[in-house]
């Protein structure tokens, strides 16, 4: 399927359900081309490097600030929660709403919707998505799409982001390699030197995705601590609710929805089983597909990488793609995209058993 054949997402819902392929008459080059991403590009040669480019101060001292906060106020909220016992349920349920639409805004709507484009909706609905990913504190979608189309194009290779196989072997630079692809990538000049013009052309035509851009430091970093700060206070009435609402709703979501994120990058590209062939390291981890709403089953997603479905097992939950699911019942998603069981097939990994047995 060329990029062409791709529906916007301001075209009307057709009346098909899903797309599969016809899993009776399919051989591998069409497995090939039905499974192919079309947003992985060419890298340029130059990007084919281990040596992270070099980031500006700003950056840095920016980018530490977006880490550190959450950081500092998730051992704030415990302590006040702690020796207060401040915390109640409406604390609870500000941090757990907040949580689950800041998360399925990076999972579906920054990564299935943008990045890979898994599924179509509506204007107004992809506006919402966008910006509930722009709450997450992981950079503008424009940002956050350009590095991980640049993450597929050269996964576990020369150049790739954040992967944590850049070092030689041993249980230290194992360390090295774990650390560099949960958080420390980030503090390096991959983000603003990825060539979004290369990566992201689709999203530089996009003109929400490019106002949560220009303004994502100014109005949406703040944003994600202001509205669980004034929520809390408008419920509660207090300095105390504003002040929990602030560390829970702010501080203890964005760690959370963090390294749940970050956890995808590093410990699904070296602990986990592989399910399916694939060009990298990449493996489903359990734990991180509960965590992280289906995107820890990593080696599914970098086999298929434009299905709408990570969790391809009745066994691997994926609450990102029952959320999908569920936005195409009631209409509010189309040409959802799924690999064939026929594409499956040709993929997966097929284990000898053990020499005498």
């Amino acid at each position: 399927m060329k990029a062409a054949d791709f529906p916007t997402a301001t075209e009307e819902p057709p009346h098909t359900r899903i797309h599969e392929c016809d899993s009776a008459e399919i051989d591998r080059a069409e497995v090939a081309e039905a499974v192919a991403d079309v947003s992985i590009v060419e890298p340029a040669p130059e990007e084919r490097t281990i040596r992270p480019p070099d980031a500006p101060l700003i950056h840095t001292v920016g980018t530490l600030i977006g880490i550190l906060l959450p950081f500092f106020g998730v051992i704030a909220a415990m302590v006040v929660s702690w020796q207060k016992g401040w915390l109640d349920w409406t604390q609870l349920s500000i941090l757990i709403v907040g949580q689950l639409l800041t998360a399925l805004g990076l999972t579906l709507g920054y990564h299935r919707m943008l990045t890979h484009r898994s599924f179509s909706t509506y204007p107004a609905v992809r506006a919402f998505w966008m910006m509930m990913g722009a709450l997450a504190l992981q950079k503008s979608p424009i940002e956050w799409c350009a590095t991980h189309r640049k993450h597929h194009a050269l996964s576990d290779k020369p150049g790739d982001p954040h992967s944590p196989h850049d070092f030689e072997p041993g249980f230290v630079n194992s360390l090295r390699g774990f650390w560099h692809a949960h958080v420390g990538w980030i503090l390096t000049g991959h983000i603003i030197a990825t060539d979004q013009k290369r990566y992201v052309p689709d999203l530089l035509q996009d003109p929400m995705a490019m106002w949560i851009h220009r303004y994502w430091e100014v109005l949406w970093f703040p944003l994600t601590f202001l509205i669980p700060t004034g929520v809390a206070w408008a419920i509660t009435g207090t300095g105390e609710g504003a002040l929990l609402g602030f560390l829970w709703g702010g501080c203890v979501r964005v760690f959370l929805v963090q390294h749940f994120t970050f956890a995808v990058n590093s410990i699904c590209h070296m602990f986990g089983p592989k399910t399916y062939h694939s060009s990298d390291d990449s493996r489903n981890n359990f734990i991180c597909g509960i965590l992280s709403a289906g995107e820890g089953f990593h080696n599914n997603h970098h086999a298929f990488p434009t299905s709408a479905r990570h969790g391809l097992e009745w066994w691997q939950p994926d609450l990102t793609w029952y959320t999908i699911r569920f936005m195409e019942l009631i209409g509010l998603a189309w040409d959802v995209k799924l690999p064939s069981q026929a594409m499956r097939d040709s993929k997966r990994i097929v284990r000898e058993p053990a020499a005498g047995k």
